[in-house]
């Protein structure tokens, strides 16, 4: 089994900040891309960002150069630095990473996290 647990959402104060992290563990052989999205009431859900394996990056136009996203290989942790938020960041944010399983090891699929609340006020 595969779990991704997600900590650090809360409510805070417009231009605040916090930081999510998601820790991937279990019977685990590779992962992949790992990353962020989120959901607003009302809203699909949203690519926040993503770091590969190697640590290429990939983010959403509306959170570049206040979101910072980095990885640990080494405890299977990717990290989400938010600064400068806004009300409109305000969402549900899921952890998702792309996962080779040792009971599987020829394949891949998508974990999601159980989602954190991030309540930006303004």
């Amino acid at each position: 089994q595969v779990q991704l647990v997600e900590s650090g959402g809360g409510l805070v104060q417009a231009g605040g900040s916090l930081r999510l992290s998601c820790e991937a563990s279990g019977s685990i052989f590779r992962i992949n891309t790992m990353g962020w999205y989120r959901q607003a009431p009302g809203k699909q859900r949203e690519l926040v960002a993503t770091i590969t394996s190697t640590g290429s990056t990939n983010s959403a136009d509306s959170v570049k150069g206040r979101f910072t996203l980095s990885r640990d290989n080494a405890k299977n942790t990717v990290y989400l630095q938010m600064n400068s938020l806004k009300p409109e960041d305000s969402a549900v944010y899921y952890c998702n990473a792309n996962i080779v399983a040792t009971s599987n090891p020829f394949t891949s699929r998508d974990y999601w996290g159980q989602g954190t609340q991030v309540t930006v006020s303004s």
